[in-house]
């Protein structure tokens, strides 16, 4: 990993100049950009480019051919998307891209626009092909190099090139489609019907390595040490002697960054903890005990239990929960800095997901829709009031969670916050379906304690990338010491993820299940039944709420 790169916007062409000027030569060449059409694994593409050491930005796919020219990418990607290329007013990248001169590689969408824009001929298939399907390469040479015969593609389209343009050639097929990869060698551009960035595709990795490094001639820069030395320099560089104030949650982002912020200028760094009463039990004084005590990082506390407790007080909707959450924060924190300062920058935990999927760069110009939906809400971008009077410091917004994970080894950060399992910013309050109440908090409060606990015990809590209990707003009737109990559920929630993006319900051994059930039962005074969450993401999210 090298120093951030800007995020190019075409909807504001004139606020790109510095930034672009600002770039050293040698990020600006070893970069892959990729055009996003809407699709779901935008971001895992970046990410499985980032994984081969090379530097990868998503980009919106209205980015014109004269700003990815001025950027000068080794190599570009078209993501897939939810369009049908022949439909009305679906997305369209500039056609002059095809005259750059540079590498290209086409994604599912990516692939059939390449074609229609060339010349070839794209309708909807008689059959669609969903899910695995084998490869059948006819060329096992530049984008197929090591991806074996009959090797498992993940298909995810209803449409289908059917005359290719001039000068292509057919590199693989299925048993549905005859034309599952194409490439043009002389103009070095490529296609695949299939999704290479997703995990079911066996030899979806090494086609990505031969796309950044035998096509695209990358080298590998991307690298956790050139990162935090880069990122050293520009913190110090941007701040010079002024003061920082960090909001610290006590996950593994804000932690790295506070960490990377103290290691570049020292006290010139106040943190402020606000305890909003929604963290898990024991985990506030637990995070002021490592950074205060442990490594002398200057950090205030701020008790605000009952003003957030208030604003939820009666509210079911999870998105007004949140709203309101965050509105209070931020009016916690105007005050707690006014009386702490006065600061000149504040210091945000932003990471690229976020900043990708809170961006209105995929906004149809036309209808004013964006092409990839929104799920829910982030809380770190886009919830800032107007009038901030800070200036920002996000180092760490060109970044994924698992790059963040690798950056905080590399500075010190304790395991136990470094492996500490994904927690959403509005904490508790959303694993809590409906209202919002003192009782049900230190239920829920003491039926998680007993999942980590037990996890914990058994040295399987690595083993998920999440772990929780959810409390649902009903009440069932149950039997304990020969008396009828009307008592609330648990709801057990163990997923198995690479990213978060999607996600699988963990097969977790019955004994662990039973221990778990049991002592929440037993230990949690207001619980009479524990059941289990059997629901993948899509179509489930991890987050109840």
């Amino acid at each position: 990993m090298t120093t951030q790169l800007p995020t190019i916007s075409p909807l504001s062409p004139n606020n790109q100049t510095d930034a672009l000027e600002d770039w050293h030569s040698n990020q600006r060449s070893q970069m892959i950009a990729i055009l996003d059409f809407g699709s779901q694994y935008s971001e895992l593409i970046a990410r499985r480019i980032r994984e081969t050491q090379v530097y990868s930005e998503v980009l919106s796919y209205r980015t014109t051919a004269q700003e990815l020219q001025q950027i000068n990418p080794k190599g570009i990607i078209l993501s897939g998307g939810p369009n049908s290329v022949y439909d009305e007013g679906a997305p369209q990248c500039d056609a002059q891209i095809w005259e750059l001169g540079i590498p290209i590689l086409g994604v599912c969408y990516g692939m059939q626009l390449m074609v229609k824009q060339l010349g070839g001929t794209v309708e909807r298939a008689e059959r669609g092909e969903y899910g695995k399907a084998a490869l059948y390469i006819d060329d096992p040479t530049d984008l197929l190099t090591n991806v074996e015969e009959s090797s498992i593609a993940w298909m995810s389209h209803g449409d289908s090139c059917l005359d290719l343009p001039e000068g292509f050639k057919i590199l693989a097929s299925t048993e549905n489609t005859p034309n599952a990869a194409i490439a043009n060698h002389q103009r070095r551009l490529f296609g695949v019907q299939f999704h290479p960035e997703v995990v079911q595709s066996q030899g979806g990795l090494a086609l990505i390595r031969n796309f950044v490094y035998h096509i695209c001639k990358c080298e590998p820069t991307w690298t956790t040490e050139a990162f935090v030395e880069d990122s050293l320099k520009e913190i110090r560089k941007k701040v010079g002697k002024k003061k920082v104030l960090l909001a610290l949650s006590g996950g593994v982002d804000s932690s790295t960054l506070a960490f990377l912020m103290y290691k570049a200028i020292g006290e010139q760094l106040t943190c402020m903890f606000i305890d909003q009463g929604f963290m898990r039990k024991g985990e506030p004084e637990r995070l002021m005990k490592i950074f205060d005590n442990q490594f002398n990082i200057p950090i205030v506390y701020v008790s605000a239990r009952e003003r957030f407790l208030k604003q939820v007080e009666g509210i079911t909707d999870p998105e007004e929960k949140r709203r309101r959450i965050g509105h209070e924060f931020i009016r916690v924190f105007e005050e707690e800095s006014s009386r702490l300062g006065p600061f000149d920058y504040l210091a945000q935990g932003t990471l690229y997901p976020d900043v990708i999927e809170s961006a209105d760069t995929n906004v149809d110009p036309k209808t004013g829709e964006r092409v990839a939906v929104k799920i829910k809400s982030h809380h770190n971008v886009g919830g800032l009031p107007k009038n901030l009077r800070f200036k920002l410091v996000e180092p760490l917004r060109k970044l994924f969670k698992d790059e963040v994970r690798k950056v905080a080894r590399s500075i010190g950060l304790p395991e136990e916050i470094v492996s500490r399992h994904p927690f959403p910013g509005p904490g508790l309050a959303i694993r809590i379906l409906g209202e919002v109440t003192t009782e049900k908090l230190n239920i829920l409060r003491d039926a998680d304690f007993v999942v980590r606990d037990e996890i914990s015990k058994q040295g399987m809590y690595h083993d998920f990338w999440q772990a929780f209990a959810v409390l649902l707003p009903v009440r069932s009737v149950g039997v304990m010491g020969d008396k009828r109990t009307y008592a609330y559920p648990i709801v057990l929630r163990f997923i198995t993820s690479e990213d978060g993006m999607t996600a699988d319900w963990s097969r977790v051994p019955y004994d662990l299940l039973e221990t778990i059930a049991t002592r929440i039962v037993n230990e949690v005074k207001g619980v009479n039944r524990v059941v289990y969450d059997v629901t993948s993401k899509p179509p489930g999210t991890i987050e109840w709420e």
